[in-house]
């Protein structure tokens, strides 16, 4: 018998139904459980000397009725005008989507001032970014043959490909 067959449509939707009455009901029982709930919190010593806590009083000894007493940790909040959540959120909204910009691979060599200059321009600007030697590195240089390259640099910016370096195209490409 293949028990991991599909249900039919009528029954799945069903027991779905059936699912979604009874965390209702659930969520219901429990809110309304709560509401009931007493906050009376007991405290005594037994006969030999260890103090108790509980939300029944012991049927004997001397008991002490400390539910007014608590002390709730609690924080007051603040006050904040709608200008600035809104602003907030604003800035939170920028920080999350400077934090989604594409990657950055370059591949360089040692000797090329226009990588320099690319490098130069990351760290000013603060860039994050991958770099691989297409001399020197076993991944790059099977990136570079892979891509075809013919001079250097080559700077992936996402899946857009920049041959050499210029500010402009780089800041279109980046996003920035």
């Amino acid at each position: 018998m293949n028990t991991s067959a599909p249900l039919p449509a009528k029954k799945s939707r069903g027991i779905i139904f059936l699912l979604r009455w009874a965390f209702v009901s659930l969520s219901l029982a429990f809110s309304l459980a709560s509401l009931s709930a007493s906050a009376e919190v007991y405290k005594w010593t037994d006969s030999e000397g260890q103090v108790h806590f509980s939300d029944r009083a012991p049927t004997s000894g001397v008991v002490e009725l400390i539910g007014d007493k608590l002390i709730m940790n609690s924080y007051p909040g603040s006050k904040l005008s709608e200008a600035s959540f809104l602003e907030q959120r604003k800035r939170e909204r920028e920080q999350k989507e400077g934090m989604r910009r594409p990657s950055v691979v370059m591949y360089s060599t040692v000797w090329c001032g226009v990588c320099r200059r690319a490098k130069q321009y990351f760290r000013a600007n603060k860039v994050t970014f991958s770099e691989y030697d297409v001399e020197t590195s076993s991944k790059g240089k099977k990136d570079f043959a892979r891509m075809k390259g013919q001079g250097v640099p080559i700077i992936l910016i996402g899946k857009a490909r920049m041959n050499g370096f210029d500010v402009a195209r780089f800041e279109r490409l980046y996003g920035t």
